[in-house]
């Protein structure tokens, strides 16, 4: 169940960067129509949804093992995050109705690891920064087939 975090997830779609990304930031932002369009549109929005939560979560949690002089407690931390993913995994089985709660735990995580208040960054800036990550790597992952015409897209 819990993932080696020295072994690579295997990137998300271009699709599934924008869908589970789209969510988070319409739930972000109290948008609640937006977000029922979404996740309306893709029924494997949990498991979308779980799937950013862990290239979120288990990199940050792992990070203080993976420094050269170790954190003493790095262990614990690492295994919080493994736990946070399992208990999200837990939820993405309720189908639809784990949805926002899912949304919520990835959102309150970035909130209160991953935002800088002192200088001015929201959590609307983060997942904004991620979604760009993980979109790039989901197009050098799954390239456009040869012929199709060059997308430039903005991520706002």
């Amino acid at each position: 169940m819990f993932q080696n975090p020295t072994v690579p997830l295997a990137p998300m779609t271009p699709d599934a960067v924008l869908s589970a990304f789209g969510y988070l930031r319409a739930v972000e932002a109290g948008d609640t129509e937006a977000a029922a369009g979404i996740a309306g549109a893709d029924p494997r929005m949990p498991a979308l949804l779980v799937d950013a939560a862990e290239r979120i979560i288990v990199p940050v949690t792992s990070l203080c093992g993976t420094d050269p002089d170790p954190c003493d407690h790095s262990f614990a931390l690492e295994a919080v995050g493994h736990v946070l993913v399992a208990t999200l995994h837990g939820w993405a089985q309720a189908g639809p109705d784990g949805v926002e709660g899912i949304a919520h735990a990835v959102i309150t995580f970035v909130r209160q690891v991953l935002t800088q208040e002192e200088s001015g960054e929201t959590v609307a800036d983060v997942l904004r920064q991620l979604e760009a990550v993980g979109f790039g790597q989901a197009l050098e992952a799954h390239p456009a087939p040869n012929g199709s015409l060059p997308v430039r897209l903005t991520i706002a």
